[in-house]
């Protein structure tokens, strides 16, 4: 066990799903061709002033009363001063001192037990450009040249930010996966990793139980869930190393290589006073209405947690197996489609929570874009109670189905893989299989238990995959007098 305890605090950046940018009426469509969503307000040309999102700061209320925050009689807007390519006012609107949602937390289950982590604050900013570094690597140390998109720049982007008490990479990989369970239900954004609409920067500190915080590392723009808990990992090791060695750590931003599994230094850690923060001139405060803070309290949906808890209780399911199921509303209506078409609540969330879930992500599609819907899936999941096929050709029929977007049923039927359980079919096999093998009937039946293997496989074989293992079973057993 380590002389060491971990400490990591996330902050966790969330595009919302607005159909215009925080302070402009540009479009924020994902994907549009590069520099053709912007206008001289988002592009901070002289002249223009910023008209906050109303639905934005709605949003952010929203995800803030998700998380048990308080929401402030009083927040504002600030410029955060830095120069960056992607930056094109040369700062950023952002709330600083005096953020929106405050004190809030987030339960998450690790190891069958429930973890609290702090939330410090929720805050809103408006996202900048995507620089594109154009070379091997894509860093820009390596890069030929750099081009910038300003498409993104000024998207409304909220920032959640925990308290330091996350205490392994098992825990953060909880957190960000439960923090995006619930954005996702809350509907304010797409929560796609993968695009770049949720990012992740991660603290990480090693230290002597009981003593003050370490030295802290930040690692940027971690952009999915298994990335951040390879990075923690490493992290954590190299500082633990280097304390055992009475090394000096230094306080940085660093990159994690997804290829290596390893993060490389990028600058040093800035400071607040760095970005010469200042009060937004252009914009007014912010003073929710607490009816408004109340309506937005009460239209809040069922939340992972308690979905999970309602799932598994009213369909006699395990929490770990609920859990899977209650990930996304597409998921629980997808498991409710299932029981709709006539799936047992048992065998909807196995073949969900394995074979489903194997072939998303081989497809890399979301549950919603499933190519199998469910009433396709109760059908093959019927096929197999009904003994029409056994378990391992449905899953592998149905892995081949799914890739070419087909009907599982169906292509049993066209690859000739209904399974034979007419006894008397099944009988022809057996006896030629027994005439053809005494010696192993002859062991069988002076005790030697483990041969009906051996002759069942024989059995299989002769039937092309295809007989029934119970009704084979039982003809086998019958034939040989036990």
């Amino acid at each position: 066990m380590s002389a060491y305890e971990t400490v990591i605090g996330l902050e966790v950046h969330v595009e919302l799903a607005t159909r215009s940018k925080m302070f402009c009426g540009c479009p924020t469509t994902f994907g549009a061709e590069p520099n053709t969503q912007t206008c001289p307000v988002c592009l901070g040309q002289p002249g223009t002033l910023p008209v906050p999102n109303e639905r934005a700061i709605e949003y952010l209320m929203t995800i803030g009363l998700a998380l048990d925050c308080e929401i402030a009689p009083y927040s504002l807007f600030h410029r955060k001063n830095y120069f960056y390519p992607d930056m094109p006012k040369n700062y950023q609107i952002s709330q600083y001192d005096l953020p929106l949602c405050i004190d809030g937390h987030l339960d998450v289950g690790v190891n069958g037990e429930t973890k609290r982590v702090g939330i410090t604050r929720a805050h809103m900013e408006e996202d900048t450009g995507k620089s594109l570094h154009v070379g091997t690597t894509g860093r820009i140390a390596e890069s030929k040249y750099s081009l910038v998109d300003y498409n993104r720049a000024g998207i409304p982007l909220v920032e959640v930010v925990s308290e330091p008490d996350i205490r392994s990479a098992e825990e953060a990989q909880a957190y960000l996966g439960e923090l995006r369970a619930i954005l996702q239900t809350l509907g304010v954004s797409d929560v796609r990793m993968e695009e770049g609409s949720m990012r992740c920067d991660a603290n990480i500190s090693v230290r002597k139980p009981g003593e003050a915080f370490g030295t802290k590392v930040e690692i940027k723009n971690l952009n999915s869930i298994r990335s951040v808990g390879r990075a923690a990992a490493y992290e954590i090791d190299r500082h633990t190393r280097a304390l055992e060695r009475g090394d000096a750590l230094v306080q940085e931003t660093r990159h994690f290589d997804e290829g290596s599994g390893k993060t490389h230094s990028m600058r040093s850690k800035e400071e607040a006073f760095d970005y010469r923060y200042f009060p937004e001139p252009d914009l007014v405060p912010i003073e929710p209405e607490p009816g408004r803070v109340e309506r937005l309290r009460a239209a809040l949906p069922e939340l992972p947690r308690a979905r999970r808890d309602r799932i598994a209780m009213v369909h006699g399911l395990s929490v770990g197996d609920a859990a899977p199921i209650a990930a996304s509303p597409a998921s629980v209506a997808y498991f409710e489609d299932l029981l709709l078409a006539g799936a047992s609540a048992a065998d909807a969330a196995r073949w969900m929570t394995q074979e489903l879930a194997r072939a998303l992500n081989a497809a890399g599609d979301d549950i919603a874009d499933a190519r199998v819907s469910p009433a396709q899936l109760a059908g093959l999941i019927a096929a197999v109670a009904d003994g029409a096929v056994n378990l391992n050709t449905a899953k592998t029929v149905f892995l081949d189905a799914y890739a070419q977007g087909k009907d599982p049923v169906a292509l049993i039927e066209e690859r000739g893989l209904r399974q034979v359980s007419d006894e008397s079919a099944i009988e022809a096999l057996v006896d030629q299989v027994l005439a053809a093998n005494d010696q192993m009937v002859q062991r069988y039946r002076n005790g030697e238990e483990k041969v009906l293997g051996a002759l069942m496989g024989q059995v299989m074989k002769a039937a092309k995959g295809q007989a029934s293992p119970q009704v084979a079973q039982k003809v086998l057993r019958a034939k040989l007098g036990s």
